[in-house]
């Protein structure tokens, strides 16, 4: 399955962003966005398993699973591959976005993302343990349509990963704060 930037408009990516640079050059407020998700119960009745309603998917949800690891069934996507599916898709507009700005012609990209987790730490087996991935793994596959020296490039490897949202909140890490709701009565039928 190839990516192919070549039946595109080759400077679509500055003739969309030259104009919001400025604005938010005048007005920095405006550059503030939110995105969100939403997990649901869904039709299931387990722990295991639920459904995802994603913002801009036309009301359609997604199911979602549990790796078998921590006793799910690992029978769909899980929030850990949903994790690493988020980060390759940033990854990869990414780099097509710079290599727009830096007149490099892309034949292909393929980008994978794998990340490690022991999961002792989520289950309680040893408190010692982070609870969380250790280690996330980037593999990019680059293929030019025409020749980019290695000055060229090595910018558009710099400055992909120096502009991925996702890979940047990761590496740091983000504050997140979690408020919680609570209706002790059962819905009415």
């Amino acid at each position: 399955m190839k990516a192919s930037t070549t039946n595109i408009e080759p400077r679509l990516v500055p003739s969309r962003q030259k104009p919001l640079q400025q604005h938010y050059r005048k007005h920095p407020d405006a550059a503030w966005i939110q995105d969100e998700g939403r997990a649901v119960i869904g039709a299931g009745t387990d722990p295991f398993h639920g459904e995802l309603e994603p913002p801009n998917n036309a009301g359609k949800r997604w199911s979602f699973g549990i790796h078998e690891a921590v006793g799910g069934y690992h029978d769909a996507p899980n929030p850990g591959d949903l994790l690493c599916t988020a980060l390759a898709a940033c990854l990869l507009s990414t780099t097509r976005m710079i290599a727009q700005w830096l007149d490099i012609e892309l034949a292909d990209i393929k980008v994978s993302v794998v990340a490690k987790c022991d999961v002792r730490g989520s289950l309680m087996v040893d408190m010692s343990v982070p609870v969380g991935f250790q280690s996330m793994d980037c593999t990019v596959w680059l293929q030019f349509a025409t020749h980019t020296d290695e000055s060229r490039l090595k910018s558009l490897m710099t400055y992909a990963e120096a502009c991925c949202v996702v890979m940047q909140t990761i590496r740091p890490g983000v504050d997140v704060k979690t408020l919680w709701h609570v209706d002790h009565e059962a819905p009415h039928e």
